[in-house]
């Protein structure tokens, strides 16, 4: 029987694997069961509504029709946003939607193209 690792966000022992990666039940916490790659970077990773890694340059696609704050328009659900770039915050998606013009977009209402 495998011993599997505490919690790094709040020290529980009930963690379980979950694919590549382990799962806090408790807090919710997710990280990967490689940690030694993951050591030492301090850069935020950003994931996408399925769980994919994002990465700038990426085209991803919108899940959900979202209302623009301050007008009547609405980014329609399978509109495809290219070349994104990828901020710290709780919008963590610049990108320039074609007729809309910029904006930021939450990655949890995207999800990667395939290419």
């Amino acid at each position: 029987m495998s011993v599997l690792p505490n919690c790094p966000q709040c020290a529980a022992e009930y963690t379980y694997e979950d694919g590549l990666m382990y799962v806090c039940p408790s807090c919710g916490h997710e990280w990967a069961q490689d940690a030694s790659a993951d050591a030492g970077s301090d850069e935020p990773v950003y994931r996408d509504s399925n769980g994919t890694v994002l990465q700038d340059g990426d085209t991803v696609t919108v899940i959900k029709d979202l209302k623009i704050k301050g007008t009547s328009s609405v980014v329609k659900v399978g509109t495809k946003v290219k070349n994104i770039r990828l901020v710290e915050g709780d919008h963590d998606i610049d990108c320039k939607i074609d007729g809309i013009g910029p904006m930021k977009l939450k990655s949890e209402f995207v999800k990667k193209a395939q290419d």
